[in-house]
């Protein structure tokens, strides 16, 4: 399985301000620059939710927090199992109320 092919921003931008300010389809476009078309598309639908004119998709911030959000979660849910974990170390007594003893 080839490698995923990455693409400068600059690329991305340049592109993209092409199909928008053309008006040319995104495939022509896409097939005279060697880029696939596919991926131009989700650039250009991006770039468009990132100017407010799609409400279908998370904006570049929107996704960015996203991702902050989820590695966060997983970092707290690890934290969790190796509390619960530990849990069983821990001696009974400590939960169990203490109550004073008559003399």
């Amino acid at each position: 399985m080839p490698a995923l092919r990455k693409y400068p921003g600059a690329l991305r931008e340049r592109t993209v301000r092409e199909v928008r300010s053309s008006g040319r389809p995104i495939a022509h476009v896409a097939r005279d620059l060697g880029i696939h078309k596919e991926a131009l598309r989700s650039w250009v639908r991006q770039a468009e939710a990132d100017a407010g004119e799609r409400d279908d998709c998370l904006t570049s911030s929107e996704l960015e927090e996203l991702k902050q959000l989820r590695k966060e979660y997983a970092e707290l849910r690890r934290a969790n199992e190796i509390l619960k974990a530990a849990s069983v170390f821990v001696p009974q007594e400590i939960d169990r109320p203490r109550t004073r003893l008559s003399r």
